[in-house]
């Protein structure tokens, strides 16, 4: 990974978010605006990532065999970035409920909105494509394991299941099924794919940039403590843990290297609307959410050059 490259995308990243910011500052999002942004980002921007990084990518036994492991590892790994935010709740006298929602915020980052984009700006086609695999077992331990830890009664539903057929679903399972039946389309269908894919980066980082001064002016009450928890289990304990694991194993470079920057993303932007939706802290988990982001720009390439220091 060249750090040089890293650090202009982050450096990037700050600079769309604090146009963002003048911009939610002088414009407030209604909550129409803020749909549409999200409407463009996942249903039109992620999924031209993802086609895009297939159909420029040669899809062979050694590419299939990366999709399915950096698949399982992403569960795996998800649900151990969760049960490490659990152990280290558990330090502090607070409620079950309470521990489960840090312990989710501990765990489950935010590689779909931030660190797509950032894969395929670091690593090609190839890495984005690898990156939206990553993103889907993301999304299989959070409408699995999330939801039945923040249910009074901790039970599954195969409802919540139907959150996982959306767009970036499906054009992972187009994609990939035009692959490998030797579907190519035409040049300008991949270039339209190309063109659109990369909204995702400047639109997603304007959005969170948007967010800030409507979430500064709420002014919410959280303990610094409490937050305190998830944000350094999730930037710093979390990512150098995996890295050690990943360092431990015989697994492909490239799968470690995306692996990596996904579990070094921070806290998920669904946070605080799962926590309302299921009756939990919805302001820990937006200001979670938000802070996490901010200090990320800073954290993503210490823990990268760390990480990658002993991978080697």
């Amino acid at each position: 990974m060249e750090l040089q490259t890293l650090q202009q995308s982050i450096l990037i990243m700050a600079v769309i978010i604090g146009i963002g910011s003048l911009i939610g500052y002088r414009q407030p999002l209604t909550a129409d605006s803020r749909q549409l942004v999200i409407t463009i980002i996942i249903n039109v921007a992620m999924p031209c990532i993802i086609l895009d990084g297939i159909f420029q990518t040669t899809i062979d036994q050694q590419i299939l065999y990366q999709i399915f492991a950096i698949f399982f590892i992403s569960i795996i790994l998800n649900c151990l970035g969760i049960f490490i935010g659990w152990l280290g709740a558990r330090a502090l006298p607070l409620p079950v409920k309470k521990r489960r929602e840090i312990a989710l915020l501990s765990g489950l980052g935010n590689t779909g909105f931030i660190g797509l984009p950032l894969c395929a700006a670091l690593f090609g086609p190839k890495g984005a494509l690898l990156a939206a695999i990553f993103d889907a077992g993301v999304d299989v331990v959070l409408w699995t394991v999330g939801v039945m830890m923040l249910q009074e009664k901790g039970s599954f539903s195969l409802k919540g299941l139907k959150t996982l057929i959306n767009i970036p679903m499906i054009a992972i399972v187009f994609g990939l099924g035009s692959a490998i039946i030797g579907f190519v389309p035409p040049e300008p269908v991949k270039q339209l794919f190309g063109t659109l894919s990369k909204l995702a980066s400047p639109l997603a980082m304007m959005y969170i940039g948007m967010l800030l001064p409507m979430f500064l002016r709420n002014k919410p009450q959280v303990s610094l403590k409490l937050l305190s928890m998830p944000l350094t289990f999730k930037l710093v304990v979390f990512p150098l843990m995996t890295a050690f694991l990943l360092s431990v194993f015989s697994i492909d470079s490239d799968i470690v290297s995306v692996s990596l920057v996904q579990v070094a993303m921070p806290t998920l932007t669904l946070a605080s609307i799962l926590f309302g939706r299921y009756a939990a802290d919805e302001e820990m988990g937006a200001m979670t959410t938000v802070c996490s982001t901010l200090l990320a720009l800073l954290s993503i390439p210490v823990v990268l050059v760390m990480g990658n220091w002993l991978l080697h």
